[in-house]
């Protein structure tokens, strides 16, 4: 099949436009066929990327608007005085400081197109994907800094990007997102008390967006043993479901119900959940009401209200299998028993806040 072939027929795929005989050979094709899976999956980010460009121009009105709105002579001139002040600001600017760092990937993107950087889309998505990426952590630690203006006496964090993770094992293995981590010189994680533990990549699997990371400050102790198990079998449509994360520097819990069995525009690999999460929950386990892991928190789709996504438990237990042995220089396995069946959730929270992680990000 040639290049063009294979798009259009993973096009025909993620547009639903094959028939019920073609798509179970294409699924069949994608779990015998890594590489097939991983250029699907990449297609799918990227078209998706491209349908945001739709949005450019409304985009631009709010940015004009915003900037008709902020004084810029003003600001300097508040800039320079007293830290009081700086928080006033803080206080009486912030929502339009984030939209206009919002509107910095947008306009990365318009930018492309016009220049045709676009032109070949398989060729250049991983480019443009890490463009993106770059700016989304720069605009990530400039709300940071902000923020820390509104809690005197306390530092900057001088983290690019945070993310959530979870506890595989009470020696210090923890999974969260591939895109979280990709491309940082550093990671450090921070625990339910506020300690912060250094780590290190151990493994990853950009193709499942699932990276394994290892404590190894020698400072940490190791947990007591893990109260969840990780799920092997498909999860419900309709099922209470509930996840665990970072979306500011607090830990906060998200309820909510799986919506569908598959991700955006019918990704196999990925559950819909209808649950409250931002970006600082990529990472974060998905768990069912007994409260066995089913999923890894990986997304957000900007267009539907409330439609995020999970990837499934199953491709977490296949990358820890694959990760090779030289790579580990402890023990890691997967615990089997749930201690939290049978409890409320107020309960399950309490057991489990102490396996949940804050992942920072640095680069230099």
């Amino acid at each position: 099949m040639s290049e063009n072939e294979l798009l259009e027929e993973i096009e025909r795929y993620l547009n639903g436009e094959m028939t019920g005989e073609e798509c179970d050979r294409f699924e069949l094709l994608r779990k015998e066929n890594a590489d097939l899976n991983s250029r699907v999956t990449e297609h799918k980010h990227f078209t998706a990327l491209l349908k945001q460009y739709g949005e450019r121009l409304e985009v631009e009105k709010r940015l004009d608007a915003i900037h008709n709105e902020i004084d810029v002579h003003a600001l300097k001139d508040e800039l320079t005085v007293q830290p009081s002040w700086v928080v006033q600001l803080w206080r009486n600017h912030q929502s339009k400081i984030s939209v206009a760092a919002s509107i910095a990937i947008f306009a990365v993107l318009g930018t492309l197109f016009f220049t045709g950087y676009l032109s070949n889309r398989e060729q250049n998505y991983v480019r443009l994907r890490g463009e993106v990426a770059k700016i989304s952590k720069k605009a990530d630690n400039i709300n940071d800094k902000l923020n820390s203006l509104n809690r005197p006496g306390k530092v900057s964090n001088p983290a690019k990007f945070r993310g959530t993770g979870f506890a595989l094992s009470s020696n210090g293995y923890i999974v969260t997102n591939y895109h979280v981590v990709s491309n940082a010189d550093s990671v450090s994680v921070q625990n339910a008390g506020g300690k912060s533990f250094s780590t290190r990549v151990v493994y990853t699997e950009p193709q499942s967006d699932i990276a394994i990371l290892q404590i190894t400050d020698p400072s940490f102790k190791n947990l007591n043993p893990i109260p969840y198990s990780i799920r092997k079998s498909e999860s419900d449509v309709g099922e209470n479901v509930f996840t665990i994360g970072y979306p500011g520097n607090a830990m906060v819990l998200g309820p909510g119900y799986l919506t569908a069995s598959t991700g955006f525009n019918g990704d196999s690999t990925a559950y819909q959940v209808s649950i409250p999460v931002d970006y600082g929950n990529s990472g974060g386990p998905l768990l069912d009401s007994k409260g066995n892991v089913i999923g890894i928190i990986n997304a957000k789709q900007s267009q539907v209200e409330g439609a995020h996504f999970a990837v499934k438990s199953n491709y977490l237990i296949n990358a820890i299998h694959n990760i090779p042995a030289d790579s580990l220089n402890k023990s890691l396995n997967i615990n089997t028993h749930n201690t939290l069946a049978g409890l409320s959730l107020k309960q399950q929270y309490k057991k489990l806040e102490n396996y949940i992680f804050l992942v920072r990000v640095y680069n230099q």
